[in-house]
């Protein structure tokens, strides 16, 4: 593979050659303040949806950001279509003030003070314990900020954020994600649609069906709500798994029977 890729060369292999040099021109920190920020979002997402037992494959609605300066939300929005992408959700929103929405409570990190401050702990624990929201709305736009004579940082402190009703809240550092966690028809029918979608594929893979096969899909109506969430999102169905059709039938004979959460599904599948 590596032969194929550089073609003519003395190195007989990847692992006896030299890395690159770094070169500066392609050096984009921007691009990598946005990265970190798609990193750490979809991490606290993801930690939500598992605590929660709410699976990937199920849609959401959106995610609500405060952000603290122009320059954080652009540097998140330049790469919110990734974030989407990654947890399944289908917008991200931004709240110049969190204030108002998200209720913040701050504590002192005494791991942390202990070894900063010594014999000062005590003083700075209170100073923190009575910091007011516009002082820790500073300390999380700016990292850092003093009071009373001193310095105190993020790693100096515990942020959290009271959860909002149908959503769950997470954060990491100066960064707080809302999840929103309330579940519509329409979205829990993509959601069954998507295990659909999965099952099927591990049908054709398990059954040596080739990757350039189209199948009919034929699924036996044996569960109301199954039945109208994959009538609603056939033509998505059909496009993932290449099929050229798919019937729902009152009568199925000789159907494979296949588990899909709280559903069984009675279905036949075979190349077009």
């Amino acid at each position: 593979l590596f032969r194929n890729m550089v073609g003519k060369t003395d190195e007989t292999s990847v692992h006896l050659s030299d890395y690159p040099e770094v070169n500066p021109a392609f050096e984009n920190s921007n691009l990598e303040v946005s990265m970190d920020y798609a990193q750490r979002i979809s991490s606290l997402v993801h930690s939500l949806r598992k605590a929660n037992k709410i699976k990937v494959r199920q849609p959401l609605s959106k995610i609500l950001i405060p952000v603290l300066s122009q320059e954080i939300r652009s540097q998140i929005s330049s790469v919110d279509e990734l974030i989407k992408s990654e947890v399944n959700i289908k917008s991200v929103e931004y709240l110049d003030d969190a204030s108002g929405v998200l209720s913040k409570k701050v504590k002192p990190n005494f791991k942390a003070l202990g070894p900063k401050f010594g014999k000062d702990m005590k003083v700075v624990s209170g100073v923190i314990t009575a910091m007011t929201s516009e002082q820790l709305k500073n300390l999380e736009a700016n990292s850092q900020i003093e009071i009373e004579g001193f310095a105190i940082g993020l790693d100096d402190v515990e942020i959290l954020t009271e959860d909002l009703p149908g959503y769950l809240t997470a954060q990491d550092g100066n960064l707080t994600v809302a999840l929103d966690i309330h579940i519509d028809e329409v979205l829990k029918y993509e959601g069954i649609a998507r295990d659909f979608v999965n099952r099927i594929q591990n049908f054709r893979k398990e059954n040596g069906f080739e990757v350039t096969d189209k199948i009919a899909i034929t699924l036996l109506n044996n569960d109301k709500e199954l039945a109208a969430a994959i009538s609603a999102n056939t033509d998505y169905i059909c496009q993932e798994v290449q099929a050229l059709s798919l019937e729902i039938v009152t009568k199925l004979e000789n159907a494979n029977a296949i588990e899909m959460d709280e559903f069984v599904l009675q279905v036949i599948v075979k190349v077009a």
